[in-house]
């Protein structure tokens, strides 16, 4: 039996971090909209929040692995905290100009995509210590984040109805704090956490051959690639559904925001299940027909039902079955993504991967914003869900998905290995398994697809 204690922190951490976010995703744009009024400037803050991910996850990988994943995933933590916090301070004391609380949230973005790479791509190695299977720490993962995003979701709706968008704010703030408390006293003693020695000397020019290497991983993989031009687009589109389209339909249709986190919820409770179930028995069926039928199932059809009907209901129950079907995406492609990246890539990888994968998620914020206000919401919901439901098709259109369900026998023998040295004790930390995390986000703060 190995030390559960790190990778419990990290699961966590990651929760809290993940339902403060939900906080977020649903208090910004509805403070946005409370204050002035306007889908675009709704559209533009989204721009501004999530332009910084991309750059950061452009740069990052190689800092992660020189500073180390536990001071990276704090120090991310503490300054998320700060950034959230100044928005309702400022507020507050009536100093608040636009511009600021986009600032603010562009720094938000930024510091954020670090941490959480760095608690994402320690997990293979903390399932390692635990003593547990690779393919059960990343169900697990999925599980516990969506679970959080779903009670986050709950909350936010709740109690930005009763005590304001402001002190939404303030507690998602509080929650990045105790993340970064939950990873600084939990995760001790896993070599992979620490900074590993440099290759090479601190420089510019070595610093852009290790991040070379992460992009250059990637370009030789037709699956990673095909995995990431897609999930590109749901994302895209799904920051527009978030930030703008929900938040307009809710204020205009459905009540106000009660309503987005209800719905954000259902989503939520269905990724949960779905996720948990192909933890189950998801390993019993073919990775790329259980995927090629829920990829189609997740998200377009909720902007069709948001665009014809104007009631809560018909839009809950599309939520919750779309939710169950996204549940069942990340298991398949963290696993996939693990078990085609070596463990000295994987932050370097990852970094590549959330930049791809969150690409089009600034223009999505804004392009939903200004469609809404030269299209009108139902055109938007039509526009932004057609361009999902073509992304959704990819598995069925592009032969290097037919891998999907192929396991390089390197890459096995080496997770088997690593499972092995668990087994008898000895420390997995390096080199640990080969193998990668996921693609998808969350939510904005990762790639993921759905919320």
């Amino acid at each position: 039996m190995g030390n559960r204690t790190p990778l419990a922190a990290t699961l966590a951490a990651n929760s809290i971090s993940t339902a403060g976010t939900s906080l977020t995703l649903i208090g910004v744009p509805w403070f946005v909209l409370e204050t002035t009024g306007s889908a675009g400037r709704a559209g533009l803050v989204a721009f501004c929040a999530t332009l910084p991910i991309v750059v950061a996850a452009l740069i990052g990988g190689p800092v992660i692995d020189r500073i180390g994943r536990r001071r990276v995933a704090i120090a991310s933590d503490a300054v998320c905290a700060s950034a959230i916090a100044s928005i309702p301070l400022l507020h507050f004391a009536g100093v608040l100009d636009f511009w600021m609380l986009c600032a603010l949230m562009a720094l938000n973005g930024f510091a954020h995509t670090p941490g959480n790479t760095a608690r994402y791509v320690l997990i293979p190695d903390l399932a390692a210590h635990a003593g547990t299977t690779l393919p059960r720490a990343a169900s697990l993962f999925d599980a516990v984040s969506r679970g959080a995003r779903m009670v986050g979701a709950a909350l936010a709706g709740v109690l930005i109805s009763f005590v304001g968008a402001e002190t939404v704010l303030l507690l998602d703030a509080a929650t990045f704090g105790l993340s970064a408390l939950l990873i600084a006293a939990g995760v001790r003693g896993i070599r992979a956490a620490e900074p590993r020695k440099a290759e090479a000397p601190v420089s510019l020019r070595a610093y852009g051959s290790e991040l070379r290497e992460g992009y250059a991983h990637l370009l030789s993989n037709r699956l990673l690639l095909a995995i990431v031009v897609m999930v590109m687009l749901m994302n895209g589109t799904d920051q527009g559904w978030y930030a703008v389209l929900l938040p307009v339909h809710a204020e205009a249709e459905l009540g106000g925001a009660t309503a987005i986190g209800l719905l954000t919820a259902m989503f939520g409770a269905g990724g949960l299940a779905g996720a948990l179930l192909y933890g189950a028995v998801g390993h019993r069926f073919s990775r790329r027909t259980v995927f090629t039928v829920c990829v189609i199932l997740c998200g377009a059809p909720r902007f069709l039902v948001a665009a014809v009907t104007g009631t809560t209901l018909p839009l809950a129950v599309t939520m919750l079955l779309g939710g169950i079907a996204g549940g069942v995406l990340n298991p398949i492609l963290t696993t996939v993504v693990y078990e085609r990246v070596p463990d000295r890539l994987r932050s370097r990888v990852s970094g590549v991967l959330t930049a791809g994968c969150e690409f089009a998620m600034p223009l999505g914020g804004l392009a939903a914003g200004l469609l809404v206000e030269g299209a009108g919401a139902t055109g938007a919901l039509l526009l932004m869900g057609g361009v999902y439901f073509l992304a959704t098709l990819s598995p069925l259109m592009f032969p290097s998905w037919r891998t999907l369900d192929d396991a390089p026998e390197a890459e096995t023998g080496k997770a088997a290995e690593t499972g092995k040295a668990a087994e008898t004790g000895e420390t997995a930390d390096s080199p640990g398994p080969s193998v990668e995390p996921r693609v998808s986000s969350p939510a904005p703060s990762r790639p993921s697809p759905g919320p």
